[in-house]
């Protein structure tokens, strides 16, 4: 009876191993698909570039999807939005974001990436200044960076303005007192305009491409095929003794 019950509970907790590798395995596999249609849907854009207006970032029926896009407005007087632990080439740094206004009917405020920076080895946030007056800006609308788990408050003031640990445009708007929300997607600047700083239109720049999601998928799916095989052989093993 004792043995019974030994291979019971040995069988048991074999298969919950295998089933929590083979699910890790399958959200390893999902991730990857979904960064796959975010390149290719981001890569059509970006390949015909047929210009929509501003105003589309508020569509809330397009919030996570992508758009070229362009308008006139101007940047709201309040202060930069330094998005923190932003690594470009094996650099530390920050993304800094502003909120632009277009003109008005044209469409609701929204955040604008104006490209990354360097910070040195204190830390010091750099002075960002307000590019002024009306203009013309265009670029890629998309959903903002993932945030993963959101732990904490989304921003806290730094200096003349805030320093953002996520891109939460719900927590954003209120948190820099804005009278209306802001946004849900946001404007990445196109690098060909002389305005703002280091950027491309990357999505995936901090966080892991298609490729390797499933890499550690197939590292999931193996390990839980090894479980079993090892229950399995022990199994046996016991049988023939």
């Amino acid at each position: 009876m004792s043995r019974r019950r030994n291979l019971a509970v040995g069988w048991t907790l074999a298969l919950l191993t295998v089933a929590v590798f083979a699910n890790l395995g399958l959200w390893q596999s999902r991730r990857a698909v979904e960064k796959q249609a975010m390149l290719d849907a981001s890569a059509r854009v970006l390949s015909e570039r047929k210009a929509v207006p501003l105003a589309q970032a508020a569509d809330p029926a397009r919030r996570r999807d992508y758009d070229w896009a362009s308008g006139r407005g101007r940047f709201d007087a309040r202060g930069a939005l330094l998005l923190d632990n932003q690594q470009r080439n094996g650099r530390a740094g920050v993304r800094v974001y502003r909120v632009f206004v277009p003109e008005r009917g044209a469409g609701t405020p929204l955040l604008v990436d104006l490209g990354w920076l360097a910070l040195d080895g204190q830390r010091r946030f750099p002075s960002i200044p307000r590019p002024e007056g009306a203009m013309e800006l265009r670029g890629l609308l998309a959903p903002p960076p993932s945030t993963g788990i959101a732990l904490g408050p989304a921003l806290g003031e730094e200096g003349e303005g805030w320093l953002l640990t996520r891109v939460d445009t719900d927590a954003i708007g209120p948190g820099i007192g804005l009278s209306v929300p802001l946004a849900p997607r946001v404007l990445r600047l196109d690098p060909a305009l002389k305005l703002g700083y280091e950027r491309d239109l990357e999505l995936l720049a901090n966080t892991l491409p298609p490729e390797q999601h499933r890499g550690y998928a197939l590292q999931w799916f193996a390990l839980a095929a090894a479980v079993l095989a090892t229950a399995l052989i022990l199994t046996f093993r016991k049988s023939r003794r």
